[in-house]
């Protein structure tokens, strides 16, 4: 194990942990208020991620804590949660927390199993469709809190969803009743004593519930703007453009002081100093986080079974942040880093930082560069960025929770637009037409449908275009010509004249593998009755799948009932394998009609193969 920290360092990583740290406070608060569970939530995810995921981390300088892909899965996961549960975020949580707990349990169990190293095989198209999608729905849902409007508090709306919400209410009691065996057709009684106790309240609450869901996402938003433009709350609108323009004039002056937080500061204290009567983000607890154990008592196996793909998801995009964040690392330090290693570290990390409440994370490009650039050079840097902030939110957090609303909107707009792939989109005229479509299927889908299906539906489209790719690839020179017509390798030059037409020859250049059986399998067709021999030469085919093992099976009985001879030429070792291990060598072909070389296999021509129709 390396070591720790080195007391060489010890400057340099003070200096860039408490950096990362003052540059990630901003961040994990306005990750944690667009999560859904709250400013308090992106602070302790911040806080355990980035000591654990740097403690037990495969990468020195990473700098880990709650990001943009992270949050946004994660606000689909909680807004589904919380609408299951009636609105109730309490009620809610512990089944939040489970399915981030397990998709740290996920990680760890990733990179136990050494799968870190294989996470650089996910096509460009679907992260960059992604990624461009994620900074579209950040960007989109942060529009109406920018504006200051929240369609729980608009009465007028709400009340539209009122005779739903009665609806809703009296479904659960007749579910309740149902449940407990005391519904009975012929004796409402209790189902009418249930419903006069609903109160207004109930209603309002249920109303405000569905009303909320019916305006989250990125159609909910734009099919809300109308009716917020009518109510723009000016002061909110103000301190939200003030942030966003010191975030980007700021940089223009120096990037030595992170321009996120120097909005951050500007604004609320101007917000604060002069008592404007704006919206504060909701209240960070004070004192230490205390473990949410209400995971384990209420732990329910058919409560998250449905979110178990959920988690694979999360756990798999906190795995890709990481890993590219962690080259990003190598690449500026000069150094190596541990992918399973890191994903261990990251699971860690996300696992512990579930058990307190915080939202999940991962490695974090902008924050790892800052730590690089002020000195960071070992795992401490990472530590020392967590114990930051665990020191802020026990002194300060009474003094974060007046921190505006729409100072944390604005930050998040900037963060959607800079999380945004423009070299992906800049290339779309010029990449092939399958990327596209792969790239603005993630897009479009993840943009408005459901983040976690898009990335699956994208992962199975770029993989049967790869398979149809390659299939296309094996076909072009797939054909059986005969040795007259076929293109000659350097040893086939010499091969006799008056055998050309009876013995036929097969290059196979490349996998045989289910994308390539269909053309494989017309080599019977292609081979005339003149026929006395086939070669096959395998020399450049380094693998064969079991589908192409059985495509190979059904040509090599159709040849042998012919009576034609089929011949191999130097078979590979895994080929080989395949084709012993279902007995195709030695009861199809025998051993004696297998060679080391074109060489041997011509000795045996000359030895067994006579021209029909010489005169």
């Amino acid at each position: 194990m390396k070591k720790l920290f080195n007391l060489k360092y010890f400057r340099g990583d003070l200096f860039g942990g408490i950096t990362a740290g003052i540059v990630a406070l901003p961040l994990a608060l306005a990750f944690g208020v667009s999560s859904g569970l709250g400013p308090s939530a992106g602070l302790y995810g911040a806080i355990f991620v980035s000591f654990f995921a740097a403690l037990f981390g495969g990468t020195n300088t990473q700098i880990s804590g709650p990001t943009a892909p992270m949050t946004a899965v994660s606000m689909v996961v909680i807004a589904s949660i919380i609408a299951i549960n009636d609105g109730d975020i309490n009620k809610a949580l512990p089944v939040i927390l489970s399915v981030f707990l397990l998709a740290g349990l996920m990680q760890v169990g990733l990179g136990a199993i050494g799968l870190g190293k294989y996470i650089k095989y996910i096509p460009y198209p679907v992260v960059s469709g992604f990624m461009t999608a994620i900074g579209i729905i950040i960007l989109v849902t942060q529009i109406l809190p920018s504006i200051g409007y929240y369609p729980k508090e608009d009465t007028e709306y709400v009340n539209q969803f009122k005779p739903m919400a009665e609806e809703i209410i009296l479904d659960n009691i007749l579910k309740e009743e149902a449940g407990e065996g005391i519904l009975v057709l012929e004796d409402f009684k209790e189902t009418i004593k249930r419903a006069e106790s609903i109160s207004q309240e109930d209603i309002l609450k249920e109303s405000q519930t569905l009303a909320a869901s019916e305006a989250s996402g990125v159609l909910g938003a734009i099919k809300m703007l109308p009716r917020a433009l009518n109510s723009i709350n000016w002061l909110e609108l103000l301190l939200a453009l003030g942030t966003i323009l010191i975030i980007y004039g700021f940089k223009r002056i120096t990037t030595v002081v992170p321009s996120t937080l120097v909005a951050l500061l500007v604004v609320s204290g101007i917000a604060y100093g002069f008592k404007l009567d704006y919206r504060p983000i909701e209240e960070i607890p004070s004192g230490l986080p205390i473990p949410n154990f209400e995971i384990f008592t209420n732990f329910s196996l058919a409560g998250i079974t449905p979110y178990i793909f959920t988690a694979l998801t999360l756990a798999l995009l906190g795995a890709i942040d990481s890993l590219l964040t962690s080259v990003v690392a190598d690449n500026m330090t000069k150094t190596k880093h541990e992918p399973n290693k890191e994903l261990v570290g990251q699971g860690i990390g996300n696992s512990i930082g579930a058990l307190f409440g915080g939202i999940p994370g991962a490695g974090a490009t902008i924050r790892t560069v800052v730590n690089i650039k002020s000195g960071g050079k070992t795992r401490l840097s990472g530590m020392i960025a967590g114990i930051l902030l665990f020191i802020i939110l026990l002194s300060l957090g009474p003094v974060a929770s007046q921190i505006p609303a729409a100072v944390l909107a604005g930050i998040l707009i900037t963060v959607g637009i800079g999380v945004m792939d423009y070299k992906g989109l800049r290339a779309i005229p010029n990449m092939p037409r399958a990327e596209v479509i792969i790239m603005l299927t993630v897009l479009i889908l993840s943009s408005v449908w459901n983040l976690v299906y898009a990335v699956g539906i994208g992962l199975v489209i770029a993989s049967l275009m790869f398979m149809k790719k390659m299939g296309d690839l094996t076909a072009e020179r797939s054909d059986v010509k005969t040795l007259l017509k076929e293109k000659a390798w350097d040893d086939e030059h010499n091969f006799p004249e008056e055998l050309k037409e009876e013995v036929f020859i097969k290059h196979i250049k490349g996998p045989l593998f289910f994308g390539s059986t269909s053309e494989f399998q017309q080599l019977a067709t292609q081979i005339p009755e003149t026929a006395s021999a086939v070669i096959i030469r395998m020399d450049r085919m380094q693998y064969i799948d079991q589908s192409g093992l059985y495509a190979m099976e059904d040509i090599l009985v159709d040849l042998s009932r012919r009576g034609i001879n089929v011949l191999l030429v130097d078979v590979l070792k895994q080929p080989r394998y395949m084709l012993e291990r279902i007995d195709i060598i030695p009861d199809l072909i025998p051993p004696e009609h297998t060679f080391k070389n074109f060489k041997e296999c011509l000795v045996w021509i000359n030895k067994n193969v006579r021209n029909k129709y010489l005169d």
